[in-house]
């Protein structure tokens, strides 16, 4: 819920510059899982507001293994030292969403240290002639697993999931990268780990969150590949989780569609491609943007205000 850092956004900043240590655990997140709710409770911006706060650790963890993993982390971080001058000062920042799905088992693949870190690949992409790559965190990975087993079956594209559990480890990471390089010029440049773990890959990279843009936005300079992102920018609705999820455009047939989209725009497959898609998911182009609260001219007028002079 909202009444996480927005409420009391001014007690969690004095926390962190009284080198305060814990959990805080954010229940009821994410704007689309609390249905019913409304204005008050859908929360699309807490993980925004956890990383203006230096020492926050925010973590956006999927399933029950991703949090166990966080927790044990945040445990010997904090306290797990016998020299107590090696504990840091750090507070940990998880999302609990308020949906119940079957929890699958740790992949053998996957380590602690490879969930903590921000990002890993969750499953390999199945054989198909067209590739992308969906990235998903938190209750999204529901409609980005669905988009995966469409894609492949329907439309031919073999999409290859990752879980990003932490968009705010992943820029640190990338920043601190650079850092290094720009003060260390004579050494070999490294490259950030997003970089790395996603350069491999083939096709656009798709970015699906139950959180604003921003969110995952917060690292597209330094993905390899074309990216484009998926978030419920806007004010919360009471209403289903179906028809938040339609509304916000972050249901698996947007996500079918946003992926296709990108594959047009790659050249990967033909826009008629795109059209068929939206009509299957009975998707109106010309709902309104449910992130936008202005009065929206027409197209190429310009942005903001209607100019209604003359």
């Amino acid at each position: 819920s909202m009444f996480g850092f927005q409420r009391v956004g001014d007690l969690i900043w004095s926390a962190a510059d009284s080198r305060a240590r814990g959990f805080l655990m954010g229940a009821t997140a994410g704007r689309t899982t609390l249905h019913g709710e409304g204005l008050q409770h859908q929360d699309g911006h807490s993980l925004i507001l956890a990383g203006t706060v230096p020492p926050c650790q925010a973590y956006d963890p999927a399933f029950a293994y991703e949090l166990a993993a966080v927790v044990d982390e945040g445990l010997q971080r904090m306290y797990g030292h016998e020299d107590t001058h090696l504990n840091e000062d750090v507070f940990y920042y998880i999302t609990l969403y308020n949906e119940a799905y079957d929890m699958p088992p740790q992949p053998d693949h996957v380590s602690g240290a490879d969930i903590v870190a921000g990002l890993y690949q969750w499953a390999d992409a199945p054989d198909r002639p067209v590739q992308a790559t969906l990235l998903f965190s938190g209750s999204a990975h529901l409609a980005a697993r669905a988009a995966a087993d469409e894609l492949a079956e329907r439309w031919g594209v073999g999409v290859d999931l990752w879980s990003a559990t932490s968009y705010k480890k992943i820029r640190e990471e990338a920043l601190a990268v650079e850092r290094r390089n720009r003060l260390h010029p004579a050494d070999e440049p490294l490259a950030p780990l997003v970089t790395r773990l996603l350069i491999g890959g083939e096709g656009p990279v798709v970015a699906i969150s139950d959180y604003m843009k921003l969110v995952p936005g917060q690292i597209a300079q330094w993905v390899p590949r074309p990216f484009h992102v998926l978030g419920t920018d806007g004010f919360g609705r009471s209403d289903t989780r179906e028809a938040l999820r339609r509304f916000f455009e972050v249901d698996a047939g947007h996500v079918v569609v946003a992926v296709l989209s990108a594959l047009a725009e790659a050249g990967a497959v033909e826009r008629s491609v795109v059209a068929e898609a939206i009509a299957h998911h009975d998707i109106d182009p010309d709902t309104p943007d449910p992130g936008r609260h202005d009065t929206v001219p027409a197209t190429g007028q310009g942005v903001g205000r209607s100019d209604t002079s003359g």
